[in-house]
C-alpha cells in the first residue's frame, strides 16, 4: 500500500481511518473535503478542485479520503490499494449522528472556517442526513460497477463492511 483511496458513505470514517493510515506508511494524507470545500461552504470550481487534487497527488506515497467523481479519473488510477467502508444505513445514521452532535456542539472547525450547524444539519435541505438517504444506495451501485471495470483492476480492493471489520483489519496491520 503505497498510494491509497478510502470511499464510503458520509459518516463513515473515511477520514478517521485515512489519517491511521497515512500515519502508518508515512504518507501524505490527502483530505478531498479540505480540497473542494472554501468559505461559506462554497465549492471550489471543478478546475480548481481538480487542479489541487492534481498537486496533492505528486508525492510517492499519500493516502486520500473521498467519493468525489469530479477526480476520480485523477485518483484511482494512480492508486494502489481502494478501501470501501461499506457499512450499513443504520450504522452509518449512527455515526453521522454521534459525528454531527459532536462537530456542533464543540464547534469544530472543518476547513476554511466551515462549521456544521444545528439548523442546517437537522432542519435544513443540505442536511448530511438527507444526503446519506439520498446517496447511500447510488453510491453502493456505483462503486460495485466502477470496481468492475478493467482500469481498475490494478487496485488491491479492501471492502469493509462494518467498523468491527475494519478494526480487525487495523489489527493486522499493526494500527490499535
Amino acid at each position: 500500500m503505497t498510494r491509497v483511496v478510502v470511499v464510503g458513505s458520509t459518516g463513515s470514517g473515511k477520514t478517521t481511518l485515512a489519517r491511521q493510515l497515512s500515519r502508518l506508511l508515512d504518507a501524505f494524507h490527502v483530505e478531498l473535503d479540505a480540497l473542494n470545500w472554501e468559505a461559506e461552504w462554497t465549492a471550489a470550481p471543478t478546475d480548481v478542485f481538480r487542479q489541487r487534487t492534481q498537486d496533492a497527488l505528486k508525492g510517492a506515497t499519500w493516502v486520500v479520503d473521498g467519493n468525489y467523481p469530479a477526480v476520480r479519473d485523477l485518483v484511482w488510477p494512480k492508486a494502489t490499494t481502494l478501501i470501501w467502508l461499506d457499512y450499513s444505513l443504520r450504522v452509518l445514521m449512527w455515526r453521522l449522528l454521534r459525528r454531527t452532535l459532536r462537530r456542533t456542539l464543540r464547534k469544530e472547525e472543518l476547513w476554511n472556517g466551515n462549521r456544521e450547524r444545528f439548523s442546517t444539519q437537522f432542519l435544513g435541505r443540505d442536511s448530511l442526513f438527507i444526503w446519506l438517504l439520498r446517496t447511500y444506495w447510488r453510491r453502493r451501485s456505483e462503486f460495485t460497477l466502477a470496481l468492475e471495470q478493467p482500469e481498475h483492476y490494478h487496485l488491491e480492493i479492501v471492502i469493509l463492511r462494518s467498523p468491527g471489520a475494519t478494526s480487525d483489519w487495523l489489527s493486522g496491520l499493526g494500527v490499535t
